[in-house]
């Protein structure tokens, strides 16, 4: 039995003003049959409405829905507990987020003035936050990383950026690669979502509110929408002539369909990890679908190259 009848992934974006095309907003949408269905949204606003109504459309359909977000959904444990918040960490931050970031309609947003009040509240230096245009830079925000994490630092890694090491650090927010812009103004609009009035009931967020384990049917009883952080990059995209991130997301959003129809989609919810970890990972961190339960192909196996392979992996850090 699938624990899923539509696969949504998202490709987000830290776009300041409205953008289509390469690094925007991409959506992918398969279920029930039906051929995929690509769409760019010009701005987190209208991708945002965008989602919304699929996550509608699927509860008010009575199919389950799975939402991929290609952003992190957390930051390094001890991140809530240095600022200051009460309550269990990873949604204290998630508020503190929706409250502070200003992000409007045409993609205007201040993530980079929140990133350097952030600094301020962490130790009043420009970290561990980095990375802004030169108009941005002030005395607790600059253009470049300024020194290494210490041993009484916040760790510059999550748990899963650890086994992912291509992954970028959250602390990021700009240049090739970065994922710390987009994480800023993605964590509001996922929150949003989470916390619509018409969602939240039958609407939880992966590992946080599922416990990291295996997902099975048991996991999913009362839940009609799912909400995880993906990482497209950790499969093979296929080649083509459209632009990358639609490819990733129709890729990723087979991958998910495929092996749920297979029976193994679910072992891909969890890795190989200690008590404390799991602890961590459940209530500060979150977690990267996929990483350290899924192994890539690699292009030196030819047969690898024609199907894909998952498994389980001792690959988390002692």
């Amino acid at each position: 039995m699938a624990l899923f009848d539509r696969y949504l992934m998202v490709d987000w974006s830290g776009s300041s003003v409205p953008k289509l095309g390469r690094d925007s907003i991409w959506t992918g949408l398969i279920g029930e049959g039906r051929r995929p269905r690509l769409v760019n949204h010009p701005t987190r606003h209208a991708a945002t409405a965008a989602i919304r109504a699929i996550m509608l459309d699927s509860v008010c359909a009575g199919r389950r829905l799975i939402a991929g977000f290609d952003f992190s959904f957390a930051y390094a444990a001890g991140f809530a507990g240095r600022l200051g918040l009460t309550g269990e960490p990873w949604r204290a931050v998630w508020k503190l987020l929706a409250r502070e970031i200003v992000d409007s309609e045409d993609n205007a947003n201040n993530r980079f003035a929140v990133a350097a009040a952030l600094n301020q509240r962490l130790g009043g230096e420009a970290f561990p936050f980095w990375g802004c245009p030169e108009r941005h830079v002030c005395p607790t925000l600059v253009m470049r990383k300024r020194r290494p994490h210490g041993p009484g630092d916040l760790a510059e890694r999550r748990l899963s950026e650890r086994v992912l090491k291509q992954v970028q650090p959250s602390w990021k927010l700009h240049y090739t690669g970065s994922v710390g812009g987009q994480t800023l103004v993605g964590i509001p609009r996922v929150e949003a979502l989470r916390s619509d009035p018409a969602l939240a009931p039958v609407t939880r967020v992966w590992p946080f509110e599922t416990g990291f384990e295996p997902l099975t049917p048991r996991h999913l009883k009362h839940i009609a929408v799912l909400i995880t952080e993906i990482y497209p990059s950790l499969i093979p995209v296929p080649d083509g002539d459209a632009v990358k991130d639609a490819r990733q997301v129709e890729a990723m959003a087979r991958f998910l369909l495929r092996h749920d129809r297979a029976g193994s989609l679910g072992a891909l919810f969890a890795a190989p990890c200690s008590a404390a970890e799991r602890t961590v990972i459940e209530r500060e961190e979150g977690w990267i679908f996929g990483a350290g339960a899924y192994e890539r192909p690699t292009a030196a196996t030819p047969t690898a190259r024609r199907r894909d392979r998952a498994g389980q992996r001792n690959v988390l850090p002692a």
